[in-house]
């Protein structure tokens, strides 16, 4: 990660979620406008998702960590899944997005990301 890509320091979400954010606002989406963030994990009605959007309609992201993603084991990964189809129930669409992805390629991941591909290892499944 490059000093340009450090979160300053009153941010209070992952590295990863500054990446994503930091990518939305390069592509000129608007906070609270374009897209919500939540950085203290409450998310849509509880779940824990961060990032949901007007535009793109009926999008949520969830950054997923590599620390998060190796080791918390199946009943994470299952509580994700589950969220998933559940937000799907209410036409949402969510995408996972690999912190380590966000590493290599911010903007191309985020693009993707607001192009309903899901790319992550969960995804994948």
């Amino acid at each position: 990660m490059t000093t340009k890509d450090t979160p300053p320091p009153e941010w209070t979400g992952t590295d990863g979620e500054w990446l994503f954010f930091s990518s939305l606002i390069e592509l000129d989406y608007e906070l609270d406008k374009d897209f919500l963030y939540r950085p203290d994990s409450t998310g849509i009605g509880g779940t824990g998702v961060g990032f949901s959007f007007e535009n793109p309609p009926n999008l949520a992201v969830n950054i997923q960590s590599v620390y998060y993603t190796n080791n918390q084991g199946l009943g994470t990964q299952s509580k994700d899944i589950f969220t998933r189809e559940s937000l799907a129930g209410l036409g949402i669409t969510l995408i996972f997005v690999d912190e380590e992805d966000l590493e290599q390629d911010a903007l191309g991941i985020t693009r993707e990301a607001l192009d309903y591909k899901d790319s992550s290892r969960l995804g994948r499944r």
